[in-house]
């Protein structure tokens, strides 16, 4: 039987005018209040063999009689007789100490959970939460006790997180068949009031589970209509598509104004960059729709140099996992691709018209590998170093809607490829790639324009962090796994340089 006696500061000193200021008697007695007090009577000592005794110091005065000093000897006495009873004091009640102890340690886990500092290391990046509601205490409980458990995720320390509460403990069994059993409990005790993630910790990369009201997480809001300023970005990125397809006004920037009746000469160039574009973006709406994932408005990127840097697409819902995310990640460049080798293939095939082909150097055609490989396959010794050749229009337009969507599948921030690296490998594998992305960028850009401003882009608007999953630590399957590896490997192959020089292969036999 464990009994819980209060601390010191539990004793109070009450005073009594029955005796002088310098005479106190402890008076142990068990209170409904479960406080022990003492009354001041008189101080009691220990003697030095051990044995009690009373001392009381009486300032007496030469006019004291004999009345006082009987009277005060009975007190004396009397105070003897008490201090006696109590060295056998009644017997405690251990269920009232018990009762006493556990308030106590409830007082004292409210005050230090009120004391506790928000989790540090964040597990919720990029995500803004308003109108902070504090989850009560008794449905905390219920979520250690109710909600969690030893089948799913056994929780072994609990922290506040912003208007949450972040949980520690050990992971049961497959990570997505815990987290569905766990939200199907969240779900039957509290309906949809409460949002679960299963994250991996950054401080110490072991998963945890963060229970969030779902009315902090209300969606940003913006002065402008999304609509608005998407149109805007639109108007000029048409305007830009058209330019790049029209030489004599890129020149010369200024003689636009008066001439923008040469910007209908871009009009089939732009359209064949647009289709890329827009193939891209709406498999991106097709597959989230189908997930249940809502999109926001795609804001298109103007570029001087390639038309278009593509569009940045904003989630704006949570998305349930990595797969999900890596579905929506692919879909956009995989459909881009597809259009855009299909049309640069019939580039190639298809000759050049009178007055129609454009003439350009084979060394253009170093600047990727995977157009330089291509044209080398099918061009053949047609193909060779210092010699101009004429070739459908078709493969210029085609290969930029390639390199809008290889630029979108760098693995960096909040872009396609960084959502992919996210998805495969994970969020502290993905801030990696995105830093090694941005310097590698950072290199290039004292060579190449185009990765100087793409770089400013990804910096400023694009660098992430990207918003948590509701399960972060399910892997995806292996087809998408493969699908994923295979746009990045296409980004890669349509930035990197062609470094084969481009000869006559029967000469060069000899």
């Amino acid at each position: 039987m464990n009994l819980s006696l209060p601390s010191p500061s539990t004793f109070r000193v009450v005073p009594s005018s029955h005796c002088c200021t310098s005479c106190f008697q402890f008076n142990l007695r068990f209170h409904p209040s479960n406080r022990f007090r003492y009354s001041r009577r008189s101080s009691l000592k220990l003697s030095p063999t051990g044995k009690r005794r009373i001392a009381c110091s009486v300032n007496e005065s030469d006019g004291d009689n004999e009345e006082e000093k009987e009277e005060h000897k009975n007190e004396e006495t009397q105070s003897l007789k008490d201090s006696v009873e109590q060295s056998n004091p009644p017997p405690v009640d251990a269920e009232q100490l018990n009762k006493f102890s556990d308030e106590n340690n409830d007082q004292n886990i409210v005050q230090n959970t009120d004391n506790i500092e928000v989790a540090s290391g964040s597990p919720l990046p990029g995500v803004k939460l308003d109108n902070v509601i504090k989850i009560p205490k008794e449905t905390i409980d219920i979520l250690k006790d109710q909600v969690f458990g030893f089948d799913t995720f056994f929780v072994t320390s609990q922290d506040p997180y912003e208007g949450g509460v972040l949980f520690k403990g050990n992971l049961r069994g497959q990570a997505s068949k815990s987290y569905d059993k766990i939200s199907k409990r969240l779900q039957d005790k509290f309906g949809d009031e409460y949002r679960l993630f299963l994250l991996v910790n950054p401080e110490d990369d072991k998963p945890v589970a963060v229970v969030i009201p779902r009315t902090t997480l209300q969606p940003e809001t913006t002065l402008l209509p999304e609509w608005f300023a998407a149109a805007s970005f639109g108007l000029v990125t048409v305007f830009t598509l058209l330019l790049r397809n029209v030489p004599d006004l890129q020149s010369n920037l200024l003689s636009t104004v008066d001439n923008l009746n040469l910007l209908k000469d871009g009009l089939p160039g732009a359209l064949v960059t647009a289709l890329v574009l827009g193939v891209h973006e709406l498999a991106h709406f097709l597959v989230a729709q189908s997930l249940g994932v809502k999109l926001g408005v795609p804001y298109f990127v103007p570029s001087w140099q390639i038309g278009s840097f593509g569009s940045i697409t904003r989630i704006r819902s949570i998305v349930s996992n990595r797969e999900d995310l890596l579905k929506i990640a692919v879909a956009g460049p995989i459909a881009g691709y597809t259009v855009g080798l299909v049309l640069l293939l019939l580039g190639f095939f298809i000759p050049p018209s009178d007055g129609i082909g454009v003439v350009v150097d084979p060394s253009v055609f170093h600047e990727s590998f995977l157009a330089g490989g291509i044209a080398k396959l099918l061009l053949g010794n047609v193909l060779k170093e210092g010699t101009p050749i004429s070739i459908n229009p078709l493969v210029i337009w085609a290969w930029a809607g390639l390199l809008i969507n290889a630029i979108n599948s760098i693995p960096a921030g909040e872009l396609d490829g960084g959502r992919i690296s996210f998805s495969l490998w994970g969020r502290k594998a993905s801030n990696r790639f995105t830093g090694f992305s941005i310097v590698l960028l950072g290199l290039s850009s004292l060579l190449n324009d185009v990765a100087f401003y793409w770089v400013a882009l990804i910096f400023f608007l694009q660098r992430g962090p990207i918003s948590p999953l509701s399960n972060e630590i399910t892997e995806p399957d292996d087809k998408y796994v493969a699908l994923g590896v295979t746009v990045l490997l296409l980004g890669l192959l349509v930035c990197l340089p062609y470094p084969f020089p481009f000869i006559d292969e029967t000469l060069a036999s000899f």
